[in-house]
Protein backbone atom coordinates (compact mmCIF):
# COMPACT_ATOMS: atom_id res chain seq x y z
CA UNK A 1 0.00 0.00 0.00
CA UNK A 2 1.46 3.05 -1.54
CA UNK A 3 1.33 6.35 0.68
CA UNK A 4 1.89 9.90 -0.19
CA UNK A 5 2.62 11.93 2.61
CA UNK A 6 0.96 14.81 1.05
CA UNK A 7 -1.93 12.87 0.87
CA UNK A 8 -1.84 11.80 4.11
CA UNK A 9 -1.50 15.36 5.28
CA UNK A 10 -4.95 16.38 3.87
CA UNK A 11 -6.74 14.12 6.95
CA UNK A 12 -4.04 14.57 9.81
CA UNK A 13 -1.58 16.83 11.00
CA UNK A 14 1.90 14.77 10.58
CA UNK A 15 5.05 17.06 12.29
CA UNK A 16 7.85 14.12 11.93
CA UNK A 17 10.25 13.53 9.09
CA UNK A 18 8.95 10.92 6.78
CA UNK A 19 11.74 8.58 8.73
CA UNK A 20 9.95 8.83 11.81
CA UNK A 21 6.71 8.26 10.38
CA UNK A 22 7.58 5.29 8.98
CA UNK A 23 9.64 3.98 11.84
CA UNK A 24 6.77 4.82 14.53
CA UNK A 25 4.16 3.31 12.06
CA UNK A 26 6.23 -0.22 12.05
CA UNK A 27 6.57 -0.40 16.05
CA UNK A 28 2.68 -0.39 15.86
CA UNK A 29 2.35 -3.14 14.01
CA UNK A 30 1.97 -1.57 9.96
CA UNK A 31 5.71 -2.80 8.84
CA UNK A 32 6.75 -0.03 6.05
CA UNK A 33 8.55 -1.76 3.40
CA UNK A 34 10.44 0.84 1.84
CA UNK A 35 10.65 5.31 2.10
CA UNK A 36 11.09 7.12 -0.71
CA UNK A 37 11.71 10.83 -0.99
CA UNK A 38 10.73 12.67 -4.38
CA UNK A 39 11.03 15.81 -6.22
CA UNK A 40 10.57 17.43 -9.47
CA UNK A 41 12.81 16.02 -12.29
CA UNK A 42 13.47 19.70 -13.93
CA UNK A 43 15.69 22.45 -12.35
CA UNK A 44 15.66 26.37 -13.28
CA UNK A 45 11.94 25.96 -14.33
CA UNK A 46 10.06 29.40 -13.20
CA UNK A 47 6.73 30.65 -13.34
CA UNK A 48 6.32 33.13 -16.01
CA UNK A 49 3.19 35.54 -17.71
CA UNK A 50 2.29 35.74 -21.35
CA UNK A 51 2.42 39.32 -22.17
CA UNK A 52 2.50 39.74 -25.63
CA UNK A 53 1.61 36.76 -28.80
CA UNK A 54 1.53 37.29 -32.74
CA UNK A 55 2.28 35.06 -35.43
CA UNK A 56 5.82 33.56 -36.28
CA UNK A 57 6.32 35.69 -39.92
CA UNK A 58 7.26 32.51 -41.11
CA UNK A 59 6.02 29.78 -40.28
CA UNK A 60 2.07 29.35 -39.90
CA UNK A 61 1.98 27.01 -36.95
CA UNK A 62 4.39 29.18 -34.57
CA UNK A 63 3.75 31.55 -32.48
CA UNK A 64 6.28 34.34 -30.73
CA UNK A 65 5.74 35.30 -27.48
CA UNK A 66 7.26 37.56 -24.70
CA UNK A 67 6.77 36.14 -21.10
CA UNK A 68 7.92 37.90 -18.09
CA UNK A 69 9.25 36.66 -14.69
CA UNK A 70 8.87 39.70 -12.94
CA UNK A 71 12.71 39.76 -13.67
CA UNK A 72 12.98 39.85 -16.79
CA UNK A 73 11.51 39.20 -20.69
CA UNK A 74 11.96 36.31 -22.37
CA UNK A 75 11.40 35.90 -26.21
CA UNK A 76 9.87 32.17 -26.92
CA UNK A 77 8.93 30.33 -29.89
CA UNK A 78 6.25 27.96 -29.63
CA UNK A 79 3.81 25.72 -31.37
CA UNK A 80 1.35 25.29 -28.70
CA UNK A 81 -2.17 26.80 -29.69
CA UNK A 82 -4.00 26.94 -26.34
CA UNK A 83 -2.36 29.43 -25.04
CA UNK A 84 -3.09 33.26 -24.31
CA UNK A 85 -1.80 36.73 -23.33
CA UNK A 86 -2.24 36.85 -19.66
CA UNK A 87 -1.99 33.14 -19.38
CA UNK A 88 0.76 32.01 -16.21
CA UNK A 89 2.77 29.46 -17.91
CA UNK A 90 5.78 27.13 -16.78
CA UNK A 91 9.13 28.69 -18.59
CA UNK A 92 12.34 26.65 -18.85
CA UNK A 93 14.76 29.53 -19.52
CA UNK A 94 18.10 28.84 -20.95
CA UNK A 95 20.26 26.59 -18.76
CA UNK A 96 17.30 25.00 -17.30
CA UNK A 97 17.04 21.13 -17.24
CA UNK A 98 14.26 18.67 -17.86
CA UNK A 99 13.71 15.22 -17.82
CA UNK A 100 15.59 13.06 -20.17
CA UNK A 101 18.85 14.96 -19.51
CA UNK A 102 17.31 17.96 -22.01
CA UNK A 103 19.25 21.23 -20.81
CA UNK A 104 17.89 24.42 -22.80
CA UNK A 105 20.03 26.18 -24.74
CA UNK A 106 19.51 29.54 -26.92
CA UNK A 107 17.79 28.62 -30.10
CA UNK A 108 16.81 30.27 -33.61
CA UNK A 109 13.24 28.59 -34.72
CA UNK A 110 12.81 29.45 -38.68
CA UNK A 111 15.23 32.40 -38.45
CA UNK A 112 13.47 34.16 -35.04
CA UNK A 113 15.30 34.16 -32.12
CA UNK A 114 13.85 31.57 -28.81
CA UNK A 115 15.07 32.28 -25.43
CA UNK A 116 14.03 29.40 -23.91
CA UNK A 117 10.46 27.27 -23.83
CA UNK A 118 6.89 26.91 -22.79
CA UNK A 119 6.49 23.60 -21.02
CA UNK A 120 3.47 20.76 -21.10
CA UNK A 121 3.22 18.62 -18.38
CA UNK A 122 4.73 15.50 -19.87
CA UNK A 123 7.38 17.48 -20.95
CA UNK A 124 7.96 18.47 -16.95
CA UNK A 125 7.37 15.20 -16.03
CA UNK A 126 4.20 15.97 -13.35
CA UNK A 127 1.34 14.76 -15.39
CA UNK A 128 0.68 12.74 -18.77
CA UNK A 129 -0.77 15.56 -20.65
CA UNK A 130 1.72 16.32 -23.76
CA UNK A 131 -1.59 18.35 -25.58
CA UNK A 132 -0.63 22.22 -24.85
CA UNK A 133 1.38 24.20 -22.17
CA UNK A 134 0.51 23.80 -18.48
CA UNK A 135 -1.83 26.45 -17.56
CA UNK A 136 -1.12 27.40 -13.72
CA UNK A 137 -3.58 29.43 -11.75
CA UNK A 138 -3.37 32.45 -11.69
CA UNK A 139 -2.57 33.23 -8.33
CA UNK A 140 0.86 31.14 -8.88
CA UNK A 141 3.70 33.68 -8.00
CA UNK A 142 5.14 34.82 -11.28
CA UNK A 143 9.46 34.28 -11.06
CA UNK A 144 9.16 31.53 -8.35
CA UNK A 145 10.69 28.23 -9.29
CA UNK A 146 8.13 26.20 -10.58
CA UNK A 147 8.81 23.25 -8.40
CA UNK A 148 8.00 25.56 -5.18
CA UNK A 149 5.32 27.01 -6.12
CA UNK A 150 3.60 23.91 -7.21
CA UNK A 151 5.37 22.14 -3.82
CA UNK A 152 6.23 19.13 -5.54
CA UNK A 153 8.54 17.13 -3.40
CA UNK A 154 6.62 14.60 -1.32
CA UNK A 155 7.76 11.32 0.51
CA UNK A 156 6.44 8.00 -0.54
CA UNK A 157 5.93 5.38 2.22
CA UNK A 158 5.32 1.37 1.06
CA UNK A 159 3.35 -0.36 3.61
CA UNK A 160 2.86 -3.86 3.75
CA UNK A 161 -0.40 -4.34 4.88
CA UNK A 162 -1.12 -7.92 6.51
CA UNK A 163 -4.30 -9.50 5.38
CA UNK A 164 -6.36 -8.50 8.26
CA UNK A 165 -5.61 -5.50 8.11
CA UNK A 166 -7.86 -4.17 5.28
CA UNK A 167 -8.88 -1.45 6.64
CA UNK A 168 -5.50 0.04 6.16
CA UNK A 169 -5.51 -0.51 2.48
CA UNK A 170 -6.29 3.71 2.39
CA UNK A 171 -4.68 6.74 3.15
CA UNK A 172 -7.90 7.52 6.03
CA UNK A 173 -7.14 4.14 7.21
CA UNK A 174 -3.30 4.60 7.79
CA UNK A 175 -4.34 8.48 9.51
CA UNK A 176 -6.73 6.24 11.55
CA UNK A 177 -3.17 4.57 12.59
CA UNK A 178 -1.88 7.64 13.16
CA UNK A 179 -4.64 9.41 15.32
CA UNK A 180 -4.03 6.22 17.51
CA UNK A 181 -0.62 6.81 17.95
CA UNK A 182 -0.53 9.98 18.26
CA UNK A 183 -3.81 11.13 19.58
CA UNK A 184 -4.08 13.82 16.73
CA UNK A 185 -7.20 14.43 15.89
CA UNK A 186 -8.53 12.88 12.05
CA UNK A 187 -10.15 14.80 9.60
CA UNK A 188 -12.82 13.34 7.46
CA UNK A 189 -13.22 14.04 3.80
CA UNK A 190 -16.18 16.00 2.83
CA UNK A 191 -19.62 14.47 1.69
CA UNK A 192 -21.78 16.78 1.72
CA UNK A 193 -23.42 16.73 -1.66
CA UNK A 194 -25.99 19.46 -3.61
CA UNK A 195 -29.02 17.29 -5.25
CA UNK A 196 -31.07 18.06 -8.10
CA UNK A 197 -34.70 18.34 -7.79
CA UNK A 198 -34.93 15.05 -10.21
CA UNK A 199 -34.82 11.45 -7.80
CA UNK A 200 -32.65 8.73 -8.63
CA UNK A 201 -35.74 6.14 -7.88
CA UNK A 202 -37.51 7.76 -11.32
CA UNK A 203 -34.55 6.66 -13.26
CA UNK A 204 -32.69 3.61 -12.46
CA UNK A 205 -33.36 0.09 -9.96
CA UNK A 206 -31.46 -1.98 -8.29
CA UNK A 207 -32.60 -6.04 -7.43
CA UNK A 208 -30.08 -8.40 -5.94
CA UNK A 209 -30.85 -12.24 -6.49
CA UNK A 210 -28.41 -13.17 -4.65
CA UNK A 211 -27.81 -11.57 -0.97
CA UNK A 212 -25.03 -13.85 0.21
CA UNK A 213 -22.73 -12.96 -2.53
CA UNK A 214 -23.83 -8.86 -2.36
CA UNK A 215 -25.25 -8.07 0.70
CA UNK A 216 -25.83 -4.40 0.09
CA UNK A 217 -25.54 -2.15 -2.96
CA UNK A 218 -25.97 1.15 -3.38
CA UNK A 219 -26.08 3.61 -6.28
CA UNK A 220 -26.54 7.54 -7.37
CA UNK A 221 -26.71 8.40 -10.94
CA UNK A 222 -24.99 11.75 -12.02
CA UNK A 223 -26.40 14.13 -15.24
CA UNK A 224 -24.52 16.52 -17.41
CA UNK A 225 -20.95 15.62 -17.12
CA UNK A 226 -18.51 16.50 -19.51
CA UNK A 227 -15.53 13.87 -19.66
CA UNK A 228 -12.15 15.03 -19.51
CA UNK A 229 -8.84 15.33 -17.65
CA UNK A 230 -8.89 15.40 -14.32
CA UNK A 231 -7.67 18.51 -12.37
CA UNK A 232 -3.70 18.10 -11.62
CA UNK A 233 -4.11 17.45 -7.81
CA UNK A 234 -6.38 14.21 -8.34
CA UNK A 235 -3.94 13.27 -11.31
CA UNK A 236 -0.38 13.92 -8.92
CA UNK A 237 -1.98 12.48 -6.03
CA UNK A 238 -3.47 9.52 -8.13
CA UNK A 239 0.38 8.76 -9.69
CA UNK A 240 2.04 9.49 -6.70
CA UNK A 241 0.57 6.22 -5.56
CA UNK A 242 1.22 4.15 -8.52
CA UNK A 243 -2.10 4.84 -10.29
CA UNK A 244 -2.74 5.87 -13.98
CA UNK A 245 -4.53 9.12 -14.35
CA UNK A 246 -7.62 7.87 -17.37
CA UNK A 247 -10.65 10.60 -17.06
CA UNK A 248 -12.22 12.64 -14.80
CA UNK A 249 -14.54 9.72 -13.89
CA UNK A 250 -12.85 6.74 -13.45
CA UNK A 251 -9.89 8.92 -11.31
CA UNK A 252 -12.77 10.28 -9.00
CA UNK A 253 -13.32 6.23 -8.71
CA UNK A 254 -9.77 5.54 -8.14
CA UNK A 255 -9.17 8.63 -5.71
CA UNK A 256 -11.84 7.94 -3.33
CA UNK A 257 -10.89 4.01 -3.58
CA UNK A 258 -7.57 4.92 -2.22
CA UNK A 259 -8.67 7.68 -0.01
CA UNK A 260 -11.70 5.80 1.86
CA UNK A 261 -10.58 1.77 0.96
CA UNK A 262 -14.00 1.50 -0.61
CA UNK A 263 -14.08 0.68 -4.84
CA UNK A 264 -16.39 2.17 -6.71
CA UNK A 265 -17.74 1.69 -10.50
CA UNK A 266 -18.77 4.05 -12.94
CA UNK A 267 -21.13 2.88 -15.74
CA UNK A 268 -22.36 4.96 -18.74
CA UNK A 269 -26.00 4.65 -18.15
CA UNK A 270 -26.88 4.99 -21.63
CA UNK A 271 -26.03 1.41 -21.75
CA UNK A 272 -27.78 0.21 -19.09
CA UNK A 273 -30.68 -1.71 -20.50
CA UNK A 274 -33.77 -0.26 -18.94
CA UNK A 275 -31.96 1.49 -16.47
CA UNK A 276 -32.00 -1.61 -14.28
CA UNK A 277 -29.13 -3.06 -11.86
CA UNK A 278 -29.71 -6.74 -11.51
CA UNK A 279 -27.16 -8.76 -9.63
CA UNK A 280 -27.05 -12.02 -9.86
CA UNK A 281 -24.78 -15.30 -10.58
CA UNK A 282 -23.15 -16.06 -13.49
CA UNK A 283 -24.97 -19.45 -15.53
CA UNK A 284 -22.57 -21.99 -16.92
CA UNK A 285 -20.33 -21.21 -20.09
CA UNK A 286 -21.96 -17.42 -19.61
CA UNK A 287 -19.35 -15.07 -21.76
CA UNK A 288 -18.80 -11.35 -20.92
CA UNK A 289 -15.84 -8.98 -22.15
CA UNK A 290 -14.41 -7.24 -19.39
CA UNK A 291 -12.64 -3.44 -19.47
CA UNK A 292 -9.23 -4.93 -20.81
CA UNK A 293 -10.67 -6.05 -23.96
CA UNK A 294 -10.50 -9.98 -22.83
CA UNK A 295 -13.45 -12.16 -23.33
CA UNK A 296 -14.10 -14.43 -20.46
CA UNK A 297 -15.99 -17.69 -20.47
CA UNK A 298 -17.63 -17.64 -17.09
CA UNK A 299 -17.99 -20.62 -14.81
CA UNK A 300 -21.53 -20.93 -12.52
CA UNK A 301 -21.79 -18.80 -9.26
CA UNK A 302 -19.40 -15.88 -10.38
CA UNK A 303 -21.36 -13.09 -9.09
CA UNK A 304 -22.36 -10.85 -11.88
CA UNK A 305 -23.63 -6.87 -12.13
CA UNK A 306 -26.18 -7.11 -14.74
CA UNK A 307 -28.76 -4.19 -16.36
CA UNK A 308 -32.35 -6.24 -17.39
CA UNK A 309 -30.36 -8.01 -20.42
CA UNK A 310 -26.92 -8.63 -19.83
CA UNK A 311 -24.08 -8.36 -17.91
CA UNK A 312 -22.12 -5.43 -17.38
CA UNK A 313 -19.61 -5.98 -14.57
CA UNK A 314 -18.03 -9.08 -12.46
CA UNK A 315 -19.04 -7.59 -9.09
CA UNK A 316 -16.05 -6.36 -7.20
CA UNK A 317 -13.36 -6.84 -10.07
CA UNK A 318 -13.71 -5.18 -13.44
CA UNK A 319 -16.12 -3.88 -15.23
CA UNK A 320 -17.39 -4.69 -18.89
CA UNK A 321 -16.44 -2.79 -21.83
CA UNK A 322 -20.23 -2.48 -23.05
CA UNK A 323 -20.78 0.25 -20.42
CA UNK A 324 -17.20 1.66 -19.67
CA UNK A 325 -17.38 5.32 -19.42
CA UNK A 326 -16.72 7.04 -22.93
CA UNK A 327 -15.45 10.72 -23.99
CA UNK A 328 -19.13 11.21 -24.77
CA UNK A 329 -20.75 9.81 -21.71
CA UNK A 330 -23.12 12.22 -20.04
CA UNK A 331 -25.41 10.46 -17.06
CA UNK A 332 -23.57 8.17 -15.20
CA UNK A 333 -24.74 5.04 -12.58
CA UNK A 334 -22.20 5.18 -9.90
CA UNK A 335 -21.80 1.51 -7.80
CA UNK A 336 -20.95 1.18 -4.37
CA UNK A 337 -21.11 -1.74 -2.76
CA UNK A 338 -20.34 -4.83 -0.32
CA UNK A 339 -18.91 -8.21 -1.62
CA UNK A 340 -19.25 -11.42 0.15
CA UNK A 341 -15.04 -11.41 0.62
CA UNK A 342 -14.77 -15.51 -0.10
CA UNK A 343 -16.62 -15.13 -3.47
CA UNK A 344 -14.39 -11.94 -4.71
CA UNK A 345 -11.51 -14.23 -3.45
CA UNK A 346 -12.30 -17.88 -5.16
CA UNK A 347 -13.59 -15.74 -8.73
CA UNK A 348 -9.87 -13.31 -8.85
CA UNK A 349 -8.33 -16.51 -9.07
CA UNK A 350 -10.43 -18.52 -10.89
CA UNK A 351 -9.98 -15.65 -13.83
CA UNK A 352 -6.55 -14.86 -12.63
CA UNK A 353 -8.16 -10.93 -12.31
CA UNK A 354 -6.09 -9.61 -9.67
CA UNK A 355 -7.53 -6.02 -9.53
CA UNK A 356 -6.90 -3.35 -6.90
CA UNK A 357 -10.45 -3.80 -5.83
CA UNK A 358 -10.63 -7.41 -5.72
CA UNK A 359 -7.45 -6.63 -3.54
CA UNK A 360 -9.41 -4.81 -0.97
CA UNK A 361 -13.06 -6.96 -1.17
CA UNK A 362 -11.18 -9.96 -0.40
CA UNK A 363 -10.13 -8.79 2.79
CA UNK A 364 -13.57 -7.08 3.98
CA UNK A 365 -14.07 -3.35 3.56
CA UNK A 366 -16.68 -1.50 5.45
CA UNK A 367 -19.94 -2.50 5.18
CA UNK A 368 -21.41 0.29 7.29
CA UNK A 369 -19.00 2.73 4.87
CA UNK A 370 -20.33 1.96 1.65
CA UNK A 371 -22.83 4.94 1.55
CA UNK A 372 -20.54 7.65 2.44
CA UNK A 373 -17.92 6.29 0.03
CA UNK A 374 -21.01 6.72 -2.74
CA UNK A 375 -21.36 10.21 -1.80
CA UNK A 376 -17.86 11.45 -1.66
CA UNK A 377 -17.50 9.95 -5.23
CA UNK A 378 -20.58 11.89 -6.86
CA UNK A 379 -19.30 14.98 -5.13
CA UNK A 380 -15.61 15.04 -6.43
CA UNK A 381 -17.32 13.57 -9.80
CA UNK A 382 -20.03 16.76 -9.66
CA UNK A 383 -16.87 18.84 -8.90
CA UNK A 384 -14.59 17.76 -11.58
CA UNK A 385 -17.29 17.08 -14.01
CA UNK A 386 -19.89 19.82 -14.17
CA UNK A 387 -22.21 17.17 -13.46
CA UNK A 388 -25.70 17.30 -11.16
CA UNK A 389 -26.70 14.51 -8.40
CA UNK A 390 -29.80 13.18 -8.70
CA UNK A 391 -31.87 13.69 -5.72
CA UNK A 392 -31.52 10.15 -3.30
CA UNK A 393 -29.42 7.05 -2.79
CA UNK A 394 -30.66 3.31 -3.83
CA UNK A 395 -29.89 1.44 -0.99
CA UNK A 396 -30.22 -2.36 -0.85
CA UNK A 397 -28.89 -3.99 2.09
CA UNK A 398 -31.11 -7.36 2.77
CA UNK A 399 -28.79 -8.85 4.47
CA UNK A 400 -27.11 -7.35 7.06
CA UNK A 401 -23.34 -8.10 7.47
CA UNK A 402 -22.60 -9.06 11.34
CA UNK A 403 -19.50 -7.48 13.21
CA UNK A 404 -18.54 -8.41 16.50
CA UNK A 405 -20.04 -6.31 19.22
CA UNK A 406 -19.18 -5.82 23.21
CA UNK A 407 -16.50 -7.96 23.37
CA UNK A 408 -15.77 -8.79 27.07
CA UNK A 409 -11.99 -7.32 27.90
CA UNK A 410 -10.92 -7.88 31.35
CA UNK A 411 -8.20 -6.12 32.51
CA UNK A 412 -6.21 -8.30 34.92
CA UNK A 413 -6.03 -10.72 31.27
CA UNK A 414 -4.51 -8.28 29.50
CA UNK A 415 -1.76 -7.40 31.91
CA UNK A 416 -1.53 -11.27 32.63
CA UNK A 417 -0.99 -12.27 28.89
CA UNK A 418 1.79 -9.32 28.34
CA UNK A 419 3.24 -9.73 31.22
CA UNK A 420 2.94 -5.57 32.03
CA UNK A 421 1.72 -3.71 34.43
CA UNK A 422 -1.07 -1.11 31.85
CA UNK A 423 -3.18 0.96 33.90
CA UNK A 424 -6.78 0.46 33.15
CA UNK A 425 -7.06 4.15 32.17
CA UNK A 426 -4.46 3.55 29.51
CA UNK A 427 -5.97 0.68 27.82
CA UNK A 428 -9.49 2.93 27.73
CA UNK A 429 -7.30 5.54 26.09
CA UNK A 430 -5.98 2.84 23.13
CA UNK A 431 -9.13 1.71 22.44
CA UNK A 432 -11.09 4.77 22.16
CA UNK A 433 -8.12 6.09 20.17
CA UNK A 434 -8.86 3.06 17.65
CA UNK A 435 -12.24 4.02 17.35
CA UNK A 436 -13.94 1.62 20.00
CA UNK A 437 -16.49 1.93 22.03
CA UNK A 438 -15.66 1.25 25.59
CA UNK A 439 -18.51 0.84 28.37
CA UNK A 440 -17.88 -0.44 31.55
CA UNK A 441 -18.68 -3.88 32.54
CA UNK A 442 -17.85 -4.58 36.13
CA UNK A 443 -15.25 -4.39 38.47
CA UNK A 444 -11.74 -4.26 36.31
CA UNK A 445 -14.20 -5.40 32.96
CA UNK A 446 -15.53 -3.60 29.98
CA UNK A 447 -17.50 -4.55 27.06
CA UNK A 448 -15.72 -2.80 23.58
CA UNK A 449 -17.35 -2.60 20.21
CA UNK A 450 -14.75 -2.25 17.42
CA UNK A 451 -15.42 -0.06 14.19
CA UNK A 452 -17.13 -1.72 11.71
CA UNK A 453 -14.03 -1.63 9.36
CA UNK A 454 -12.27 -3.89 11.75
CA UNK A 455 -12.98 -7.15 10.33
CA UNK A 456 -10.10 -8.57 12.46
CA UNK A 457 -11.36 -7.92 15.81
CA UNK A 458 -13.76 -10.89 17.10
CA UNK A 459 -12.49 -11.66 20.49
CA UNK A 460 -10.80 -10.63 23.60
CA UNK A 461 -7.40 -11.46 22.52
CA UNK A 462 -7.12 -9.43 19.66
CA UNK A 463 -8.33 -6.44 22.12
CA UNK A 464 -5.27 -7.39 24.12
CA UNK A 465 -3.27 -7.01 20.54
CA UNK A 466 -4.28 -3.83 20.47
CA UNK A 467 -3.27 -2.76 23.51
CA UNK A 468 0.53 -4.16 23.11
CA UNK A 469 0.79 -3.11 19.85
CA UNK A 470 0.72 0.61 21.04
CA UNK A 471 1.39 0.56 24.44
CA UNK A 472 4.16 3.07 25.00
CA UNK A 473 3.03 6.03 22.96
Amino acid sequence: MLVALKWLKDYIDVDVSPAELAERLTMAGLEVDSLKETGPAFRGVRVARILSLRPHPDADHLSLCEVTTGEATHRIVCGAKNIRVGDTVPLAPVGASLPGDLVIRNARIRGEASEGMLCSEAELGIGSDASGIMILSQDTPVGAELGEALDLGDAVIDIGVTPNRGDCLSIVGVAREWAAITGRKLRIPVTDIVESDEAVAEIASVTIDDPDLCPRYTARIIKGARIGPSPLWIRQRLEAVGLRPINNIVDVTNFVMMELGQPLHAFDYRFLEEGRIVVRRSREGERFVSLDGKERVLSAGTLLICDGVKPVAIGGIMGGLNSEIKPDTETILLESAYFNPASIRRSSRELSMGTDAAFRFERGIDPEGVVRALDRAARLIAEVSGGTVCKGVIDRYPMRVERAERIPLRVRRVNDILGTVVPENEMVRILKGLEMVVEPDGEGRFAVTPPTCRVDILREIDLIEEIARLYGY
